[in-house]
């Protein structure tokens, strides 16, 4: 991360504790343009781990943008188009508000989007990653638009990983160093390595839950981050609970109280009676 991103980021943790989105917007709806970008710039390369408390609230503030204030969002891309220099830390104003904007306030958008890209050769790129249905009257007026060629080439050298992960060849401590590594990185920092050990998660699940349960027991045993550990517990440890694995979960819980403890991030209300029954016996009934 560079001076200036520090500097920014030391900024968001000196501000005051931003409860609401009203507070929060109290407090970013004056900021400069210019400011706003390099703030938005900077969250995109903070890593997954470190998104909370305050900087937390500030990326949902841009996440609403392109649905309460459109074309003040529109002015952030033109903006972040205009100086970052990264690649990868501009190709998420894609995702983050080109397609909200689009599918929010198509038509209202559309006429100016087509008159900033006809002298801005950065938008006709970016306008290369938005996507719509066949049936979309927005797609035609997209394409005449888009550079896709050039978006692809380069989302494609993006997710592509330098070393791709072999993961049933790989021990499960290596696993759980890998799925911390990968789980830690911002979206701008994830590539396909991410899919291939989500992919895996979905295989274990289904043909070896118990060595699933290995794996998230490992990851224990070398993270603490709060922020890992709730991804842990709505993601792989969720959806491994089932009434085949349940016994193990229960011997597990009762041997290791920061398992217990993780068992009280899964989301259970729709499990049948017996293992509604049986989680609430180890995570307390007044947790859920």
């Amino acid at each position: 991360m560079g001076q200036t991103d520090a500097t920014l980021l030391d900024s968001i943790a000196a501000a005051p504790q931003l409860r609401t989105p009203d507070e929060t917007e109290a407090f970013l709806d004056p900021m400069p343009l210019g400011e706003l970008a390099s703030m938005w710039c900077a969250l995109q390369r903070v890593s997954r781990r470190d998104q909370a408390g305050s900087i937390w609230a500030i990326k949902l503030y841009f996440d609403h943008l392109p649905h309460r204030r459109p074309h003040g969002a529109l002015d952030l891309v033109l903006e972040v188009l205009r100086t970052e220099a990264d690649k990868p830390t501009v190709m998420q104003l894609n995702d983050k508000f080109l397609l909200a904007l689009f599918y929010a306030h198509g038509e209202e958008m559309m006429a100016r989007v087509e008159h900033e890209a006809a002298h801005n050769d950065r938008l006709r790129w970016l306008l290369g990653g938005v996507h719509f249905g066949p049936d979309d009257p927005l797609r035609p007026r997209i394409a005449r638009l888009a550079d896709s060629e050039a978006w692809h080439a380069d989302h494609l050298a993006q997710r592509t990983p330098r070393e791709p992960l072999d993961c049933a060849n790989m021990s499960v401590a290596e696993l759980a160093r890998a799925w911390v590594e990968q789980y830690s990185r911002s979206e701008r920092d994830q590539d396909d390595n991410l899919f291939a050990i989500m992919d895996f998660e979905r295989d274990l699940r289904e043909d070896d839950p118990d060595k699933m349960i290995d794996w998230i027991l490992q990851i224990l045993k070398i993270e603490s981050n709060p922020v890992l550990l709730s991804l842990l517990a709505a993601g792989p440890l969720e959806d491994v609970i089932s009434v085949g694995t349940i016994d193990r979960i229960e011997r597990e819980a009762r041997a290791d109280s920061r398992f217990r403890e993780l068992l009280g991030g899964v989301w259970y209300y729709r499990a049948s009676g017996e293992l509604k029954t049986r989680l609430d016996a180890l995570v307390g009934q007044g947790r859920r």
